[in-house]
């Protein structure tokens, strides 16, 4: 280690303000620019800066409020691909225009949701953006309304990706996508090639992605004067093996079905599997549909229908968004379309 780097290592804000001759406090509002000094202060100030090598603490900065500004990004699962899409949306609108995005990952757990949108309040982060579904009680929207009143209360904004809303008067922005819609157009695609018997592999019936998506799946059969069997409506959750498992049970049980509509197309990967190992060809034997429109759906065997989410443009407008508005701004809704994304894994039903 070098000299200078020693002494860069044990250099303190008191070191810097004795060298130039100066207090902590002035040394302070040098660095952080929102105080006025005399031009022949910060010159000194910032001469012992360069000489020391010091750097400021950036978490010291960040709780003081200077520095770049902090842009957070909190969802349940890093790993699920449409949540990574969008925090890439996040984080290169963040970036663009000059925030510092922090991503948290709360595995489920709202205490630890609610923990970190108190630090981030404490650090005065610009803006808060929770994603995902969950399900819509009144414990979640009273600790939600919460949350949106205390940074909005330090001047920051709650942004709400595909969660539910929280009522008039929320100091929140919600971003959403046709769910529903989505999910409506896609199942009317399959049974448009003749298909009755739709399997449809869904999510946990109390989370609200879900239960959009499968009120679009229940919607179509209806327009179609067709009432869905209650048989060929699974509930498991948004994974892979969540449909493998779903799919193997269908099997097992000998359900009369010649489509397969997937929550996600996690899902519909696991009930691909499930039926390439029971010896059945998708879509000779079996139809089969997904949601999301991740990038690897293009390059299953065959390539998934599907319905596209724009995550990226999600991530992307709920920080302009966030950032363009005033902290106490009453709530407002956004929302983007959805479409259907026509490959190779659904066909005709043969006569």
């Amino acid at each position: 280690m070098t000299r200078k780097s020693e002494d860069a290592s044990r250099s303190t804000i008191r070191d810097v303000a004795a060298r130039a001759g100066v207090s902590a406090s002035t040394v302070s509002r040098v660095l952080g620019g929102v105080y006025p000094v005399s031009a022949a202060t910060r010159t000194r100030v910032m001469r012992a800066v360069r000489e020391m090598d010091y750097v400021a603490d950036a978490r010291a900065k960040a709780i003081a409020g200077v520095g770049t500004p902090t842009l957070a990004f909190v969802l349940e699962d890093i790993t699920g691909p449409s949540f990574a899409l969008m925090a890439h949306g996040v984080e290169r609108e963040a970036t663009r225009l000059g925030h510092l995005c922090l991503v948290c990952s709360t595995e489920g757990d709202a205490r630890h949701e609610v923990e970190f949108v108190e630090m981030m309040r404490a650090q005065r982060a610009a803006a808060v953006i929770l994603v995902g579904g969950g399900a819509d009680t009144a414990e979640y929207r009273e600790r939600t309304r919460r949350m949106a009143d205390s940074l909005a209360s330090a001047g920051s904004r709650l942004v709400l990706c595909g969660r539910p809303p929280l009522g008039p008067g929320a100091p929140v922005t919600v971003i959403e996508y046709d769910n529903e819609g989505g999910a409506y157009a896609l199942v009317a695609h399959v049974l448009v090639q003749g298909h009755q018997r739709v399997l449809f592999l869904g999510g946990k019936s109390d989370h609200t992605t879900a239960q959009g998506r499968e009120r679009g799946y229940l919607a179509a059969h209806r327009a179609r004067g067709v009432e869905p069997a209650e048989e060929l409506v699974l509930h498991g959750d948004f994974t892979r093996d969540s449909g493998h498992r779903l799919m193997r049970e269908a099997l097992e049980q000998k359900l009369d079905f010649t489509a397969v509509v997937a929550a996600t197309d996690m899902v519909a990967a696991g009930a691909l599997t499930a039926l390439h190992e029971a010896g059945l060809s998708v879509p000779r034997d079996v139809s089969l549909a997904g949601y999301d429109d991740i990038p690897f759906a293009r390059d299953l065997h065959p390539a998934l229908t599907t319905v596209h989410v724009p995550y990226e443009e999600l991530g992307r407008l709920a920080v302009r968004t966030a950032l363009g508005r005033e902290p106490n701004t009453p709530d407002e809704h956004l929302l983007l379309g959805t479409h259907v994304v026509v490959r190779d894994s659904v066909a005709p039903l043969k006569e």
